[in-house]
């Protein structure tokens, strides 16, 4: 039984009241949304003046159990921040066993929709370490659902089309205070792909072992993989959120090393590689950018200022370029279609650096069918390319879809999506998701899955 006279457990009751008043405000019909002014989503969000789901008083951590009968776990609110929740578990040394890359992205986000990092090719995806969590469906009530139930096991990848997480109790890693780095450079994709899964089976290289593993592809004849250890041994510390670049130091240095806290976010400093586009990588503006503002949910703003504006397509216009068709994607392919992929991406799309993550599925999810314990390779890619008059019609990024399916892989809903209904239907299993949806929003009151993702609604 919860104390509800504990103050986390009482303040998080309290939100879920307003949370289920603002629901009963909407009138019956209408569309049920989040009233968030804050996403770390690509795709276009519907516009509406409508009022939406109260969520304020649900981005916290209700409390942080090192010792439950279930391990170390953390009770956790659905809009809680990864920022938020380590801040609240790293003090106990634990940390969850997914930190997805960017500091707002929220935990009950990274499970209705796919979050990844580091760790994954050990750990699996964020919602694989969830025991349990309360679902605010749309029907209006509060569910505790759990691993097996229809339910949960179809939340995942339905960004928000069954409900909103309210509270998730999640696993939590026991980890020292440091990461020893190590970078791997090759100049053939092939080898890179193989030694890649050779490190993900066996969780080890030259005898040390290797608790987080991603990398790097800056072209065709240049590959790094970097191997994280974390460790307890003190020594000098790398500090990528002042002046240095992470990115760069893939390729200027062999061995490097982090605290655990700067690792866990050392891509959100310069959101990968994309703050210089806003010139926070040349060293005579980062010099005067202040360090509080080198962040991705800053460079996010700046990147809606743009698209509200039009900026870069005037400056391209007046200097005569092609337009631009952005391509902002992350897809999944099995690592030994990853050189292909990667020769097909440099030929047809020609945008480099790329992120590499591999991962692992421990179970079977049917809204995003990955084959359990196969590896897959997570390829991100974030930009622009200039396409000219065609650009509305994003022949890029349907391009990509395409070799994505052809190649036995997946992408994720996180961005512009442009599948025609059926190859959705069949990809995503919303026949699925649409069974389980009429279960728990009966009334319809929140937008399928397809609308979200390609209707942009």
């Amino acid at each position: 039984m919860r104390n509800v006279a504990d103050r986390g457990w009482h303040q998080h009751e309290g939100a879920v009241t307003r949370l289920a008043s603002s629901y009963a405000a909407i009138p019956p019909g209408e569309t049920v949304r989040l009233a968030k002014r804050t996403t770390n989503l690509f795709r276009a969000r519907a516009q509406t003046s409508a009022p939406g789901l109260d969520v304020s008083g649900l981005d916290g951590v209700i409390e942080v159990l090192p010792d439950s009968p279930d391990g170390p776990v953390a009770e956790v609110q659905g809009m809680c921040t990864y920022e938020a929740l380590v801040d609240a578990t790293l003090p106990h040394g634990l940390v969850p066993h997914v930190v997805p890359q960017l500091r707002t992205i929220t935990l009950g986000g990274a499970v209705t929709g796919l979050g990844i990092e580091s760790s994954s090719f050990r750990l699996g995806l964020p919602h694989e370490s969830v025991l349990e969590m309360d679902v605010f469906t749309g029907a209006g009530e509060v569910v505790t659902t759990r691993p097996g139930d229809e339910l949960f096991d179809a939340f995942p990848n339905s960004y928000g089309s069954l409900g909103y997480a309210t509270r998730l109790r999640i696993k939590l890693e026991k980890v020292p205070p440091y990461v020893a780095i190590r970078h791997l450079r090759f100049d053939d994709a092939a080898l890179m792909a193989k030694t890649l899964a050779e490190i993900a089976a066996a969780q080890e290289y030259d005898r040390e072992p290797v608790h987080g593993l991603d990398g790097v592809s800056f072209g065709p004849d240049e590959h790094v993989l970097t191997l994280a250890r974390w460790t307890d041994e003190a020594g000098p510390t790398s500090d990528y959120a002042g002046q240095a670049v992470y990115f760069r130091s893939l390729q200027r240095c062999d061995r490097d090393r982090l605290t655990a806290y700067d690792y866990l976010w050392r891509w959100d400093t310069d959101w990968f590689w994309c703050s210089g586009a806003f010139g926070a990588q040349n060293p005579r503006i980062r010099r005067f950018w202040p360090r509080r503002l080198r962040r991705s949910d800053v460079y996010m703003k700046l990147l809606h200022l743009d698209r509200r504006f039009g900026i870069a397509d005037r400056l391209d216009r007046r200097a005569g370029r092609p337009l631009r068709e952005r391509v902002v994607q992350d897809i999944e392919v099995p690592v030994e279609r990853l050189p292909e992929f990667l020769a097909w991406f440099d030929e047809e799309v020609g945008m480099r650096p790329v992120w590499l993550c591999p991962l692992v599925a421990t179970r079977a999810w049917p809204l995003y069918p990955l084959e359990p314990g196969r590896l897959y390779v997570n390829v991100g890619f974030w930009g622009t390319v200039h396409v000219g008059p065609e650009a509305a019609d994003a022949p890029r990024n349907r391009a990509i879809e395409a070799k994505v399916h052809e190649l036995g892989g997946h992408k994720s809903l996180y961005s512009d999506a442009f599948y025609d209904r059926a190859t959705f239907d069949a990809l995503y299993n919303t026949p699925h998701l649409a069974a389980v949806k009429r279960q728990h929003d009966p009334d319809d009151r929140l937008t399928t899955l397809y609308d979200k993702a390609v209707r942009s609604r």
